[in-house]
């Protein structure tokens, strides 16, 4: 169970995160969760939406450079050691974590995290075979 993630690439510049996020105010896209990772000259906004290839286009229209990545969105405990949980299971098997980010989803006391794999499919199978609670997109667009 993939979920599309939006990538935006951003420069360092003064209102380019408001143009960007405008866009999708101006559509009435909500967005899920978000992430931005920098450098000196440029960003990678990071974003959950619930319709990402019609946001993918309208920004392309306004010149941003947008790619959809495959992430997975699990949901764990709350508490402390809870993400440790599904770390330990990707270090025990070998699959390589490129990034995550998470959200606290208040309702059910639980935590969201979204996790980029270098190796998705076998990422999946340990999770599922773990019992890791993985949201499908409507899920996870739904919170």
């Amino acid at each position: 169970m993939k979920v599309k993630q939006l990538s935006i690439f951003l420069e360092n510049k003064k209102g380019r995160m408001l143009h960007a996020l405008s866009i999708l105010e101006k559509l009435g896209i909500n967005i899920r969760a978000l992430s931005i990772a920098d450098t000196s000259e440029f960003g990678i906004l990071r974003l959950i939406v619930s319709d990402p290839d019609k946001i993918k286009l309208e920004l392309e229209k306004e010149q941003f450079i947008v790619k959809i990545t495959e992430v997975i969105a699990v949901s764990i405990d709350d508490t402390p050691g809870g993400l440790n949980k599904v770390l330990r299971l990707l270090d025990e098997n070998e699959i390589n974590l490129e990034y995550l980010y998470a959200f606290v989803e208040q309702i059910k006391n639980r935590a969201i995290v979204i996790l980029k794999l270098e190796d998705m499919e076998e990422g999946i199978k340990i999770l599922k075979e773990n019992n890791t609670s993985i949201l499908s997109t409507d899920e996870l667009y739904n919170i």
